[in-house]
Order: structure tokens, then C-alpha cells, then sequence
């Protein structure tokens, strides 16, 4: 069985908590709840100093039908109640692999970076896919992170994992490979003008003959976009490609 000491690991202890400023933490909290309100997405911040949530927004993705205050409350034992056994142990996998590889950053660029995985959690007995995005609020001067803001949406993926860390405004990304332990550079992938025409439309709610006429296209055009879409962000259908082009920056 997991425990909630397994989370905090050796590569991110903050061990400088003379400087943290603690009288601060209402500007933190009331920018969360500011950007809460502002998306469908859940929000939280972790406290690595004190080991638990300083902050759960209203957002129901996240909850599993707990209030706000009760999944605080929990910390990191929400995730040891409701992430499937078998998954807890890639989320402490993926906690030892990402500050492995954020120790590796230059101190000056942490702050840009952030990680991104995908997960289940067990909400009135049903396994719900998420993608966490985890980046920091505030460091420590050698380099700790002790405020983290989540950021917690629907994958679009079918399965757990994709583990990647990602730096804000570069196309370079990296992903971690369970099998083999590492983490392998990637680019993201680039969409031509007419395909993020396609998906801005599509936001729209156009049907693709209406983007057709408004493209000045044949449908079969538009068809073939989509398809390439679909290839480059390893989705389904137009709907998750809205997600996974909207969640990467690439509109």
C-alpha cells in the first residue's frame, strides 16, 4: 500500500523555509480562484513545505463528488482513496522521473516549465481519464519548488501515462518512456494554416460543409484536413483534437 510520504521525495525537500513568505499566500489563493472562475477546468495548488493542498477550486472535474473543502482536507491522501491502486504507483513514478529531470534545468528557467500526465480517478465507482498539468507558482533561490499550481482537464487520450514535460513558447517537449526509464526530446507537432483554420471553425460549431463554404473548399478538402488532424494529435475526433490543439498552445 501507497503512502502520502512517498510523494515527497529527496529532489524537491525545501529545505530553505526561512524564506518562505507565508503572509503571501492570500495573493496566491485569491489568482487561482481568479483563474478557477475563468475555465472549466479544476485548480489546486500543493504546498511542498507542508505537504498538502493550500487551495481546491469548485470545479467539479477533480472532486469525484467531494466538496472542495473535504478533497483539501485530504491532501494527498485523495489521491491514495481515489486514483486506482495500480495507478498510484505511476503517479509516484512519474513524481521521481519529473524532478529527476527538473533538477536538470538551469534554476533561471524552472519557472517556465511544467509537466503533463494522464490519469484515472474513481468518481461514484467509475474510472474518469484526467490530464494534470503541474507547474510552479514560486521556488525557493536553489531552485525548490514549494507552491505548485494543477491544473486538472479531460484527456484525450484512452489510457494512463503520456508523460511529458513541457517549456512555455518552445515546440521542443519531453516524454518520458515508462519501458526504457527515460526521457526522449520530441517536437510538438505543427499544424498548417488551413488545418488551424479547420479546428478554429470547428470551435465555431461550423459543420464541415459550412467550413467548406466559408474556406472556399471542396468537403472532401476539408475531410482530408481533419484526417491530418486527427494523425498529428493522436486523437479520435474533431472534438478531443479541439482539446488536445486548445490544451497545447497550437491554435
Amino acid at each position: 500500500m501507497n503512502t502520502t510520504d512517498e510523494f515527497f521525495i529527496p529532489d524537491n525537500e525545501v529545505i530553505l523555509p526561512q524564506e518562505l513568505d507565508y503572509s503571501r499566500i492570500d495573493e496566491y489563493i485569491h489568482s487561482a480562484e481568479a483563474f478557477s472562475r475563468s475555465t472549466y477546468q479544476s485548480v489546486y495548488i500543493i504546498d511542498y513545505f507542508n505537504r498538502n493542498f493550500l487551495y481546491v477550486s469548485s470545479n467539479p472535474m477533480f472532486l469525484c463528488g467531494l466538496s472542495p473543502d473535504k478533497v483539501k482536507q485530504l491532501g494527498y491522501r485523495f489521491y491514495l482513496e481515489y486514483v486506482p491502486e495500480e495507478e498510484q504507483t505511476l503517479l509516484l513514478t512519474i513524481n521521481n522521473a519529473g524532478f529527476a529531470l527538473y533538477n536538470r534545468i538551469p534554476k533561471e528557467e524552472r519557472r517556465e516549465w511544467y509537466i503533463s500526465y494522464d490519469f484515472h480517478i474513481i468518481n461514484k465507482g467509475k474510472k474518469i481519464l484526467i490530464n494534470h498539468k503541474l507547474t510552479p507558482l514560486t521556488l525557493t533561490s536553489d531552485g525548490r519548488i514549494w507552491l505548485a499550481l494543477c491544473v486538472v482537464s479531460a484527456s484525450t487520450h484512452t489510457t494512463p501515462g503520456h508523460i511529458e514535460m513541457h517549456r512555455a513558447n518552445s515546440p521542443d517537449f519531453f516524454k518520458y518512456n515508462i519501458v526504457t526509464r527515460r526521457w526522449d526530446k520530441r517536437a510538438m507537432p505543427y499544424l498548417t494554416e488551413g488545418e488551424k483554420s479547420v479546428l478554429t471553425l470547428s470551435i465555431q460549431g461550423l459543420t464541415m460543409s459550412e467550413i467548406a463554404d466559408k474556406m472556399c473548399l471542396s468537403p472532401d478538402t476539408i475531410k482530408k484536413y481533419r484526417k491530418q488532424i486527427f494523425e498529428k494529435l493522436d486523437v479520435r475526433n474533431i472534438s478531443e483534437a479541439i482539446v488536445a490543439a486548445t490544451n497545447n498552445k497550437l491554435l
